[in-house]
């Protein structure tokens, strides 16, 4: 029997971040997945800023960039097809360059491109086509089964194994949300179509035709519409373009557009997290950094539990922390393809009427609709209020804390990591069970106490 301290089932963005997280406080992982290997396909492809300052703190945030499609692709163009000009635009504020809250910006990559990142940041095993069959806790322990392998014993397990999650339907938690909303189809394809992108990049091209975007930065596209019959996939793609461009097809992947929260993310001794918690629709790039915020939270609440420097009841947390933002996620992500749909209902109706379509189109949301910086810098946990599109700082408890350069030269945020932080204006000796770390910050008007995720503990006495 196999054992480790924490077992991951699933080997997507947000499991192998877990992984990596846990590895940093020297906790013993195993994670499982029951693919064969990491998937080909782009699927989530927005990177935020939050998860770039925690891949900054795994030190991978540069790797991570170096390998994704430069700030200008963080926009998206509306068109009628690929080739004509946009009727619309915005910018994805946060990624299409540097921002003043934070040391870091958000990329446009592809899933395939930044899963071999993470697996190379921890030492970890992974074990590939391994399927979860039960689940059954021992005492203090977990006991899992795979089909057609040998058993694990695990202290906690993360069940991190998508919107179908095995683990969440064998705990027998149930969802709360819409559902599935949509059978859709991407199609990977090779194709030159520099003469109608390469002036005006983007992350994403909405047209009447469905969405196309840019795969890796050397090449490669994908396009994504409604589910169809039709497997004739490369005269779809020509069809979808409205010219030959010699499309040559690669991968075809069929998934489903789900919106849920589970009633639950903790029983006992599992934690869910990722899609398996709460999936999201993916316009505006929500999803998957939500997932991966989640388990930032998650990872050092486990670390104390196992290493006895934190109650197993602080583990509570991650529920009443994390419940409340998966369900503002959605309902956002929901606004957002709504909105999405109400753009191009507007330019068919344009289209429709006979009259000559004007060159521009007035989108329903002003620019800083896609900024959406409140929602991904501006949670607070244990706080009644939910985040708007615009971020405002502030060193209330919950909050995350702010960024600002300290006098050595790092970011608040560099100070925080596997450890709790007491900034402080003056020289203090901090006696505590907690690993802890006195920083000296002059601007410090009352001393803080930051925790390993970056979020403020509470002020201190004076």
């Amino acid at each position: 029997m196999a054992e480790a301290e924490v077992l991951i089932v699933g080997g997507g963005p947000v499991g192998l971040t877990a992984r990596a997280l846990l590895d940093r406080w020297g906790v013993r992982t195993l994670l499982v997945e029951k693919h064969r290997e990491l998937s080909p396909f782009p699927r989530s492809r927005l990177v935020n800023v939050r998860t770039m300052e925690i891949f900054r703190r795994l030190g991978i945030a540069d790797t991570v960039r170096d390998r994704a499609f430069a700030p200008e692709f963080g926009r998206v163009r509306f068109r009628d097809t690929l080739l004509n000009r946009d009727f619309a635009t915005a910018a994805m504020i946060g990624v299409n360059g540097p921002i003043p809250d934070s040391p870091e910006f958000g990329v446009v990559t592809s899933q395939d491109r930044l899963e071999p990142t993470l697996v190379a940041a921890a030492d970890g095993p992974i074990r590939f086509g391994a399927e979860c069959a039960e689940l059954s806790e021992q005492d203090d322990d977990v006991v899992a089964a795979f089909v057609d392998g040998p058993t694990v014993r695990a202290r906690y397990v993360i069940a991190a194994d998508g919107a179908n999650s095995t683990v969440r339907q064998q705990l027998g938690v149930e969802t709360v949300g819409p559902g599935a909303l949509a059978r859709m189809t991407t199609v990977v394809f090779d194709a030159d179509l520099r003469q109608w992108s390469a002036d005006q990049p983007a992350g994403v091209y909405f047209t009447a035709n469905g969405m196309f975007a840019p795969v890796y930065p050397e090449g490669g596209w994908a396009w994504i519409s409604g589910a169809t019959e039709d497997t004739d996939y490369a005269g779809r793609v020509t069809k979808a373009i409205g010219a030959d461009v010699g499309a040559t097809v690669l991968r075809v992947q069929h998934w489903t557009v789900n919106a849920f929260v589970a009633k639950h993310f903790r029983r006992g001794r599992v934690f869910l997290a990722g899609d398996a918690a709460h999936t999201v629709p993916g316009a505006g790039g929500l999803g998957m950094n939500t997932g991966i915020a989640a388990v930032h939270n998650l990872c050092w609440k486990l670390a104390g539990a196992l290493r006895g420097w934190a109650s197993p009841d602080l583990l509570d947390s991650y529920e009443s922390e994390r419940q409340p933002v998966a369900q503002t996620t959605l309902r956002q992500a929901v606004a957002n393809t709504q909105l999405m749909r109400s753009a191009q209902e507007r330019r068919q109706e344009q289209l429709q009427a006979g009259d000559v379509a004007p060159d521009e189109v007035e989108l329903p949301w002003s620019e800083r609709y896609f900024a959406q910086l409140g929602l991904v810098l501006g949670v607070t946990y244990g706080s009644s209020a939910e985040p708007g599109t615009d971020y405002v700082p502030s060193t209330e408890p919950g909050s995350r804390m702010p960024h600002r350069m300290l006098p050595d030269g790092r970011s608040t945020l560099d100070a925080v990591g596997e450890w709790f932080t007491l900034f402080t204006a003056e020289p203090r000796e901090v006696d505590s069970p907690w690993p802890i770390r006195v920083v000296l910050d002059p601007e410090a008007r009352e001393p803080l106490l930051v925790r390993p995720d970056g979020h403020i503990a509470a002020f201190t006495a004076r």
